[in-house]
């Protein structure tokens, strides 16, 4: 069966974006920062995003980050989730709502998911084929399928980096406890990536 993974770069604070998000600044501003091993890494963290890439049968976000990402300054086919990947098509996206947008600019590649974080899981692993279902942001929406027990994987991407503000993975107020174990870990000069299996 496949299994729900949180996939997220975070700065050392706890934050996924730089302050002041919005349809022109997706990632806030400063918050660029996060991807740099994305974008201009090394070798080993370029590994660890394809060896992400090729597990993902299908991706989960939230409705915030899908607006920035349809939005005039979002995705384009140079850039998002498989979009220089060769061979094998993007997988699909759901996306968690309370209400489906009228029309996107990104086409048919989004599904809208108005019935809740199951829900969203079950229609996932009924397309990815056995490899994993990534939950890729924003925060809030990583935390609430964190909390709510459906995750079995989390992959954190540190960047080098205090941000000081702006949005968080883990809210300040009171939340559920979540045991880790941790099972990969890969150091480079741009992020630690950190691989933990959730105790269930």
């Amino acid at each position: 069966m496949s299994a729900v993974v949180v996939d997220i770069s975070m700065s050392l604070d706890g934050y996924v974006t730089g302050p002041g998000v919005d349809l022109e600044h997706g990632l806030g501003r400063g918050g660029e920062v996060l991807h740099t091993w994305a974008f201009d890494g090394d070798a080993a963290d370029r590994a660890v995003l394809d060896a992400s890439y090729a597990a993902t049968g299908a991706v989960i976000q939230g409705r915030k980050l899908f607006d920035i990402i349809d939005g005039p300054h979002g995705w384009n086919e140079e850039m998002g989730y498989g979009a220089q990947a060769e061979g094998e098509q993007a997988p699909p996206i759901f996306v968690v709502t309370h209400e489906a947008p009228a029309k996107t600019r990104l086409g048919d590649r989004f599904r809208f998911v108005t019935d809740g974080l199951d829900s969203a899981v079950r229609q996932a692993r009924e397309v990815a084929n056995g490899k994993e279902i990534v939950v890729m942001g924003g925060g809030e929406i990583c935390h609430a399928f964190l909390a709510a027990g459906l995750v079995d994987i989390v992959r954190l991407h540190v960047a080098p980096v205090v941000l000081g503000s702006g949005t968080r993975l883990f809210p300040a107020g009171d939340s559920p406890r979540v045991d880790l174990e941790l099972t990969e870990a890969v150091s480079t000069q741009a992020a630690q990536h950190l691989t933990y299996r959730v105790a269930k």
